[in-house]
Formats: structure tokens, C-alpha cells, sequence
């Protein structure tokens, strides 16, 4: 009785196996794939259950060829029948030849106009640690390989993520920035230039707005100019010093620094990151439990965060001193929204391996960095995850909340567990530590810790307790 317009949208809200499974048992839904304006096809929901863990070569061979199939179904009779399909998500395994089958079908749809928009993730399951060079230098290869055969493909792609590449003998700059016109998303996971190399970005035509890395083996990120960029992610490098550097990014609003120091790290300065960049609004750092990777600043800091609204602290181990946050909120007074996250996971031991990898986590000292601003603070919200009543976080939240005049909000969230911390035989967290120390989840409790935390300070912000 329904509309096709209301089934084609309940048709975009499950993955292209289920759309299929279900149209082959309707006469009423049979021919509505086929009107999908926007189609995600991922070779993931085509593997053989149960999948294997890390999932198999032959396994991945598998999932490619009915993936294949639906690809040729899909752009074909869209062509035959003069359907555009505005948006393509299209993940793939470079696997056989499956890519002689695939590449000439979207670059045909891409010609005659039947499709506009190509997300593309080339995907490889392999973890970092287990990638050698020569296998990354391969999927380099087979990468190029897909792109050179067809260049309409590069022409129509608006976001791309890669994996497990070394793009030494590839011009990767040439590519991504001069022949993805389009490109708007990139998203790199273990790719390098060979040899932590620096990787120097100057793209003055490129639309990419976002960018992504995660344990990329670089040198050093310079972005030299990417005019539309306005979110860049880093998550983990393994330069000892300083990572990144930023010139000409006149539109960047988001970085988000995400690393667990190693024994090597020597740490980095936020103004060296920072001093050339005005727009930035939101800051994220997430230490993951290891110890700080930034080094202790003063006002020398109130330029680079100048024009800050939200400044996230993630990561911070559970028995580190807070108090060093407050020189960063007195060099960005116009934060709006502070963001902590304390980290806590009991399934994560301190062994010998553990201190030799990452080195003792000494509680950070910024003594000789402190110093009061003479602008009033326009901070607004709290929000702490990870909370508990020990002293530490209470000197912390009487420091935060006498010197903020405008604050309305705090927001006091239990701590996030892992799959780790579930499977561990420990005891609950009530069990393990002395009360002041737990998250009070009785209503009695938390109108109590209420009460105290308003009597350590003159501030009448809305105090509230919430899940993770």
C-alpha cells in the first residue's frame, strides 16, 4: 500500500544484500533497487559467515565476486534505462581481477552521466604491525594500477580512503591534489612516503575539506596550503618530535591530535603547531592514558588559541593532577565548552613491557607556565567523563568553576569501559576503590556531592550525572 518513495526510503536505511534478499521475496519491491539514488555497496557484507579474524585472503576473494556481480546489475541497467545515481559508496578489496571487471563499469557510468558522485575506500583488513614494506609497495601498484586505466574515476571522487599503502614510487601528491578535482574527504590509514619521510602539502586548487590520518609513518606533516581544508585528524605517529605543521589553512575550524606516547616521544609545543593558524575553534587531545605529549606553555599560548570555543582533554590518566588544564583555559578565554575525559582501564596492567614501550606516566607539573588572564573567561559548560569525588578532579572543579563567572553547565559522566575491562575477572569498580572514588550512581549520593561542590565555590551552573 506504501508509496515507492517511502519503500525506496526505507530501502536506503539497510545494506545492498538485505535490499536484494528482500526485493526477491515482493513482487511489490522487485523493481525498486533499481531506482536507489544512493547505493552502498561493501565488499564486508558479502563475506562468508563466520567471518574469519583477520579475515583471509581466499575470504575476500569471495565476498568480490558477487560484489561484482552487483556493481555490473546496478550500473548497468542504470545506464540502459537512463538512471542517475547521485552518490556511489563503493568499498572494495583489490583482490584476483576483479578490478578489470569493476573499473571499466563506474568509469562508463561516470561517461555517459548515470552517476555522479564516487566515494571510494579501497580497503585491506591487515593490521599495521603485520605489513611489510614490499606488501605495502604492492598495494601501492595495484592502487595506481586502478586509477591510471581509468582517470574518470580520480575526476569523480569526492571522498577516498586508503590503506596499507607506501606511496614511495608513487607520485601520491601529483594524484590526490591535482587529479581529484572533487575530492573533498581523504582518509589514510598506514600509508607513508617510505622511510618516515616528510610529506609536504601544497594544493592551492584542491577541495579537501577534511583530512584523516591514522598511524601513518611520517616524518612530519607540513601543509603548506589547502586552502579548504577544515577538519584535520591524526591519530598516532611516531616522530619523536614535533609532527605537524600548519601555514595556508585559512578555513580550518577542527584538529583533533590523538596519540599514546612511546619511551621516544620528546614532545611537541602547541605553538609551534599553531602559530600560523587564526580559525581554529575546536581543539582535541587525546593523550590514551600515557603520559603528556604536550610540553608545558604560558602566554606564550594566547595567540595560537585565540580564537578557541571548544577545547577537548581526552585520555588523561586517572591518577595525573588536573590543574595544568587551567593554564590552557586562561590562554583561550573565549572557550565555551571544556571537554575532559579521564582514563581508567584496569585490564590494561603496568608490566615492565608495558613502562619499557611507553615509559613511566609522570603526573604533569606546568609550574613556571602559570599565569592569570586579564579577559574573563566566556566558559559556559563542563563536561567531565570518567568523573569520580577524589581529590584530584574536586581541587580541579573548584580551580574551573571560581574562575569562571559565566559557567551554567557541569556534566559529571561515569567512565567508559572496553571489551577488555568487560572479559577481565575484577571485581566491580564500587568494590575495587574506597567510595570517594566512585561515580555516585545513587540519586541520594548525587545530591550530596551536589550540595559539596556548590559550598567549595560561589557558582550556581546546573550540575547534572549522566552514562558515557
Amino acid at each position: 500500500m506504501m508509496t515507492d518513495d517511502i519503500l525506496l526510503y526505507i530501502l536506503g536505511k539497510v545494506d545492498i544484500t538485505t535490499t536484494a534478499r528482500t526485493c526477491i521475496l515482493s513482487m511489490r519491491w522487485r523493481h525498486l533497487p533499481w531506482l536507489l539514488r544512493e547505493l552502498i555497496i561493501d565488499a564486508k557484507d558479502f563475506l562468508p559467515a563466520p567471518r574469519s579474524n583477520p579475515i583471509e585472503v581466499e575470504h575476500m576473494d569471495a565476498a568480490m565476486a558477487p560484489l561484482t556481480k552487483v556493481v555490473r546489475s546496478f550500473l548497468a541497467t542504470n545506464q540502459n534505462n537512463k538512471v542517475t545515481i547521485r552518490k556511489l559508496q563503493l568499498k572494495l578489496y583489490l583482490v584476483s581481477n576483479y578490478s578489470n571487471d569493476i573499473d571499466p563499469l563506474v568509469s562508463q557510468a561516470i561517461d555517459s552521466g548515470s552517476l555522479e558522485d564516487l566515494d571510494l575506500a579501497i580497503i585491506d583488513e591487515k593490521l599495521p604491525d603485520d605489513c611489510y614494506d614490499e606488501e605495502m609497495l604492492q598495494q601501492a601498484q595495484f592502487v595506481d594500477v586502478f586509477f591510471c586505466a581509468y582517470p574518470s574515476l580520480l575526476h569523480c571522487l569526492t571522498r577516498l580512503s586508503l590503506y596499507n599503502i607506501c606511496f614511495a614510487e608513487w607520485d601520491m601528491h601529483h594524484v590526490l591534489f591535482d587529479c581529484c578535482k572533487q575530492l573533498q574527504y581523504l582518509y589514510l590509514s598506514n600509508c607513508d612516503a617510505g622511510g618516515q619521510s616528510t610529506w609536504k602539502i601544497h594544493a592551492p586548487d584542491s577541495k579537501i575539506s577534511v583530512l584523516e590520518l591514522c598511524f601513518c609513518c611520517l616524518g612530519k606533516l607540513e601543509v603548506l596550503c589547502l586552502p579548504k581544508l577544515e577538519r584535520l585528524r591524526w591519530d598516532c605517529w611516531i616522530c619523536p618530535y614535533t609532527p605537524l605543521a600548519l601555514y595556508s589553512v585559512p578555513s580550518l575550524k577542527e584538529l583533533d591530535l590523538i596519540c599514546c606516547a612511546t619511551v621516544g616521544h620528546r614532545g611537541l609545543k602547541l605553538t609551534e603547531v599553531l602559530r600560523d593558524t587564526t580559525t581554529i575553534h575546536s581543539l582535541t587531545l587525546n593523550f590514551q592514558g600515557e603520559k603528556l605529549w604536550i610540553k608545558p606553555e604560558g602566554k606564550q599560548l594566547c595567540g595560537a588559541l585565540g580564537k578557541l570555543r571548544k577545547l577537548s582533554l581526552h585520555g588523561v590518566f586517572v591518577e595525573f593532577d588536573l590543574l595544568w588544564t587551567i593554564v590552557l583555559l586562561e590562554a583561550a578565554p573565549t572557550i565555551e565548552i571544556f571537554d575532559i575525559e579521564i582514563w581508567e582501564h584496569p585490564c590494561i596492567v603496568d608490566t615492565e613491557e608495558r613502562r619499557q614501550t611507553f615509559g613511566e606516566r609522570t603526573n604533569p607539573s606546568w609550574k613556571g607556565s602559570e599565569f592569570k588572564s586579564h579577559k574573563e573567561w566566556l566558559l559556559k559548560e563542563i563536561q567531565v567523563t570518567g568523573f569520580s569525588p577524589m581529590e584530584k578532579q574536586m581541587t580541579f572543579l573548584r580551580a574551573v568553576m571560581e574562575r569562571a563567572p559565566n559557567l551554567r553547565t557541569v556534566v559529571l559522566k561515569d567512565y567508559q569501559t572496553c571489551d577488555g575491562c568487560n572479559k577481565i575477572d575484577a571485581l566491580p569498580r564500587s568494590e575495587r576503590l574506597p567510595a570517594e572514588q566512585v561515580f555516585p550512581k545513587d540519586k541520594d549520593k548525587q545530591n550530596l556531592l551536589v550540595e559539596h561542590i556548590r559550598g567549595m565555590s560561589n557558582c550556581n551552573a546546573q550540575i547534572t550525572f549522566g552514562n558515557y
